[in-house]
């Protein structure tokens, strides 16, 4: 196995509860889990107590890419931890979300460990980067609004 780890960072100007439920709510979830311009649809399905389990499908064309995983920790509104499984990472790769109030809403820092060979790290940074863009846009557009 490697110990390749990426650390992504965003501020998203919504509070940290609400940063934070996004995270274990599966319609939620489906509206932001778009690592990439090219997915066009995002199925999900998840249990979101510790031990459970959850499923993402991210459909890219004709292609369906599942991901999987299990709650390890949930510290509301703090921190979150679940097993990542895809077509790339390790087997037995974690994610660890840390939520932190600021002035401006809650700063995201999402760590993703047991990266394969580099370039998965590498587009895994690129794709956990426009998923927080894209849950900031998200709950901005909910703040001010819009649908």
């Amino acid at each position: 196995m490697t110990d390749l780890t990426l650390t992504v960072e965003h501020t998203i100007k919504a509070p940290a509860n609400a940063v934070f439920d996004a995270w274990l709510d599966p319609d939620m979830l489906a509206k932001f889990m778009l690592p990439d311009q090219r997915v066009t649809n995002t199925h999900v399905t998840a249990d979101p107590k510790l031990g459970g389990r959850f499923v993402i499908v991210m459909k890219m064309g004709n292609k369906e890419l599942p991901h999987t995983g299990v709650y390890k920790e949930i510290d509301r509104y703090s921190r979150l931890v679940f097993t990542w499984f895809g077509p790339s990472p390790a087997e037995d790769s974690t994610v660890t979300l840390q939520f932190a109030p600021t002035a401006d809403g809650t700063h995201v820092t999402l760590t993703h460990d047991r990266f394969i060979h580099e370039d998965s790290r590498d587009d895994h940074r690129l794709g956990w980067s426009s998923i927080l863009a894209a849950q900031s846009a998200i709950m901005d557009d909910a703040r001010s609004g819009g649908s």
